[in-house]
């Protein structure tokens, strides 16, 4: 095969990621930052997709890439509708599911809709793989406690499907053989899956959910409270939803939600970033080991994946609560655009099926 350019679109909330690629090897990655009051002009975050692309561009012109060389684009995408793992072309249908946010708005969105304008332009083809709505969830896993609500599968299903991926080549053995728990510390949510012989038959919804609180989420909160607070007449529906996605958890807590700010703040001392520290180590420890029972108590591997297990204090305490429970793998990276890179080769070489979005 001869050599293909891959380009990579991930949107953060005030930065969009770029990667161009020589096959599987990075030429060029960029994390191109904005202004957040260049942002705030836009009052529906739709309309920044041709800001951010104009940025895009401008970039590449100035590391002297020619756009026109790239051969596929990856997107990082978000909300769209439950779907099953895989790689998927992205279509007319996909692009009005995510600029009508019909399973919710987030910032990854955008990367679907960037990477398939740029791709129109171009004349090529762009794609997603395992977006966080990936549903494989279990029917009884599904179960709330009322029939009124039923549990919904949204989490980091790119980085957990590549971890397992990675881990299964290190061990020489078949993710489909094996039962795993995986647990992802994201900048925003934490993750914890079930991966029974292949599919995540459990996890917490990492969004706007359940689960352990995170960087800027507040995961599970206590049920009354929050029915009150949302009834007390002092606040919106947004602000309420703003609290749980995006100044809950450590920035709640700590006023921060940079990890070299908060280790900094533990290094030197802080009793409350420590105690906030620990906390979240309980909670993500208490996940994970209620999945001992979802697996029937056959747990080939432990996976943890996150820039927060680069401390090794967090690391250890979350070791010794689940450490007796199986071996421990540990990946303490986000692995998002090394694993759209990947599943671009595989379509640059045709050897993963191109699923349709319907």
């Amino acid at each position: 095969m001869t050599s293909s350019n891959i380009l990579i679109v991930y949107p953060e909330t005030h930065k969009t990621k770029v990667a161009v690629l020589k096959n599987i090897e990075p030429v060029f990655l960029k994390s191109i930052s904005h202004d957040p009051a260049e942002l705030e002009k836009f009052s529906d975050p739709y309309d920044q997709k041709n800001f951010r692309i104009q940025a895009l561009t401008e970039e590449l012109k100035k590391n002297n890439l020619n756009i026109r060389d790239i051969e596929i684009i990856m997107g990082r995408s978000g909300l769209v509708k439950p779907v099953s793992e895989g790689v998927y072309e992205i279509n007319e249908k996909m692009v009005n599911d995510l600029k009508n946010y019909l399973s919710g708005f987030h910032v990854t969105n955008l990367g679907g809709l960037i990477a398939y304008d740029l791709a129109r332009e171009l004349g090529i083809k762009a794609y997603i793989a395992n977006p966080v709505v990936v549903d494989e969830l279990s029917e009884v896993a599904r179960f709330t406690g009322h029939p009124l609500f039923r549990r919904k599968s949204i989490f980091h299903a790119l980085n957990h499907k590549f971890v397992t991926y990675k881990y299964s080549k290190a061990v020489n053995k078949r993710y489909e053989d094996m039962n795993l728990i995986v647990c992802h510390i994201g900048r925003g949510g934490v993750s914890v899956g079930a991966h029974e012989k292949g599919r995540v038959v459990d996890v917490n919804q990492a969004y706007d959910g359940g689960g352990p609180f995170g960087i800027t989420r507040t995961g599970t909160l206590p049920m009354g409270q929050l029915v009150e607070m949302c009834f007390d007449g002092k606040h919106t529906k947004e602000e309420i939803i703003e609290m749980i996605t995006e100044k809950g958890g450590y920035y709640a807590y700590l006023g921060t939600k940079n990890l070299n700010e908060i280790n900094r703040m533990i290094a030197e001392g802080d009793e409350t970033a420590k105690m906030v520290s620990y906390a979240l180590s309980y909670q993500v420890s208490k996940e994970i080991a209620s999945h001992v029972a979802t697996l029937k108590g056959k747990v080939d591997a432990i996976i943890l994946t996150g820039v927060i297990f680069d401390s090794s204090r967090f690391l250890e305490n979350v070791k010794m609560r689940i450490g007796h429970i199986a071996p421990i793998a540990l990946y303490p990276t986000v692995n998002d655009m090394e694993a759209l890179a990947f599943y671009g080769y595989q379509v640059l070489k045709g050897e993963i099926e191109v699923k349709e979005y319907k």
